[in-house]
């Protein structure tokens, strides 16, 4: 029997039993991960996973079933079903789904060259030439180079006549170089997570970044430790978008606003009401959204695993707080629809409010207009590590290297060590410029973790370079 027979089934069964409603999502997911430590290829690693996942409503209580058998699809429906008959003993307020209309149709990634064709050989050549730019720098001492391949089939069906069939490819790219002396040791990097195919590696132009790291990474050991105080910062892309992800991402899921995650990785500090209250989340120049419709974003996608269709949302408005990101299950607590964002992570686990991809929208003018703004303070790079507290309000970030900034010029010194610190809506509210549209930068994060048991999740975060006044640098805490 073909599989839309064997899932409308399925479906089908699921009613006959009494359920109000049942979904499936049915994942197929095939990666390949290449490394090389040094030169020398240390792991070639192919895996898949297949099964499908079910969630059965009656009476407004959920029980949810996963299998890797299709065979087994019947039994499968019948084990939520039971689970959510049982979950009624306990459940504390019944669930209430948002509407949505019957969902149908197909989306892929658009790809130019297949990853998965493409041969071993070609992607260690990528490797070995990245590797000969870091060799050709003397006393780096250690290299890792990484290109990691993912393809998900996804299938979602439901008893409201949806189906939906989605194929999503993407690539990753690292290259990291370090350097050591007798007291310290320095590291820099770079990674960055692409929706489409091959072809996104070849313009990622690896060798180049190499290269430059590993150059960088050689100065940093003999560069003096980041000065520490109150300094105007200007902030790239590829440090922006961690500070997108933990400050503006996280606080804006309705679960996590509704207590939902509180257990694993804190709350938030928004509250429902905030809403209406129009909260000053930033400075004019803020506007951030929820954009699953983005060209190459991991948190591209034609419909959620909820059927829910792919929307372009504002979080922020010019800095007022304007919106959460919400699933079927959590909307209508305040009134709305879901946004789109009931995703899971692959068929073992439910649907939950996550990421697509928070961007920073950008402003106007160069990197260069920003710099020329400050007497002096600091051009950031590439995170080192980082923290937040539970309600996602105190933060600091280490960054892998600061530029100094003088008079409105590069001065050409870095600084190793930076580390920058504050509160979420101060520090967005210092944000006084964002460069153009033509310096705006998609930069992708594999491993974002939520929920229990443990859900890791690919989302994108799209920003300019842009400058924020008067951060505490150089501070271990905040006070």
């Amino acid at each position: 029997m073909a599989i839309k027979s064997k899932i409308a089934q399925a479906m089908a069964t699921a009613q006959r039993l009494g359920a109000d409603y049942a979904d499936i999502r049915v994942k197929d997911i095939n990666s390949e991960s290449i490394t090389m430590e040094n030169g020398t290829v240390s792991a070639v690693v192919k895996n898949r996973s297949q099964g499908y996942g079910i969630r059965v409503y009656v009476d407004r209580s959920m029980g949810f079933a996963a299998s890797a058998d299709m065979d087994a699809l019947d039994e499968t429906v019948k084990e939520a079903y039971a689970i959510a008959k049982a979950s009624q003993a306990l459940q504390a307020h019944k669930v209430r789904l948002s509407p949505k209309e019957s969902s149908t149709g197909t989306y892929s990634t658009p790809v130019k060259s297949d990853p998965f064709v493409v041969p071993l050989a070609e992607k260690l050549a990528i490797l070995e030439k990245c590797y000969g730019e870091i060799k050709a720098v003397s006393d780096v001492s250690h290299s890792t180079l990484a290109l990691d391949f993912r393809k998900d089939f996804v299938i979602y069906a439901d008893t409201d006549s949806s189906y939906v069939e989605q194929d999503f490819c993407q690539c990753t790219c690292y290259v990291s170089a370090s350097a050591a002396s007798e007291n310290d040791k320095q590291s820099r990097s770079y990674i960055n997570v692409i929706r489409g195919g091959f072809e996104t590696v070849i313009d990622e132009e690896l060798p180049e970044k190499a290269a430059r790291l590993a150059k960088e990474v050689v100065e940093l050991i003999n560069a003096p430790d980041c000065p520490s105080g109150e300094f105007d910062l200007v902030i790239n892309p590829n440090q922006l978008f961690l500070q997108i992800h933990e400050s503006v991402g996280h606080p804006t899921e309705l679960d996590r606003v509704l207590g939902s995650e509180a257990a694993f990785a804190g709350r938030s500090f928004l509250e429902i009401n905030d809403l209406e209250k129009g909260l000053d989340y930033g400075s004019k120049h803020v506007t951030l959204v929820a954009d699953a419709t983005c060209d190459k974003g991991l948190g591209t996608f034609a419909y959620d695993d909820e059927g829910v269709p792919a929307q372009n949302i504002t979080l922020v408005d010019k800095g007022k707080f304007v919106g959460f990101q919400t699933s079927r299950d959590n909307a209508p607590i305040i009134n709305q629809s879901s946004s789109g964002a009931g995703l899971s992570d692959g068929w073992r686990n439910l649907p939950i409010v996550r990421m697509t991809n928070i961007n920073l929208l950008p402003g106007e003018g160069s990197p260069d207009d920003l710099i020329a703004g400050i007497e002096y303070g600091f051009l950031l790079d590439q995170n080192k590590s980082w923290s937040i507290d539970d309600l996602r309000v105190n933060f600091q970030f280490a960054c892998q290297v600061a530029y100094e900034i003088k008079d409105g010029k590069l001065t050409g010194k870095i600084f190793k060590n930076p580390i920058y610190a504050g509160k979420t809506t101060e520090f967005w509210n210092s944000c006084d410029g964002i460069a153009g549209p033509e310096h705006w930068q998609l930069i992708g994060v594999p491993n974002c973790g939520k929920g229990q048991p443990m859900q890791i999740m690919r989302v994108s975060h799209g920003s300019s370079p842009s400058r924020f006044r008067k951060v505490k640098v150089g501070v271990s805490d905040v006070k």
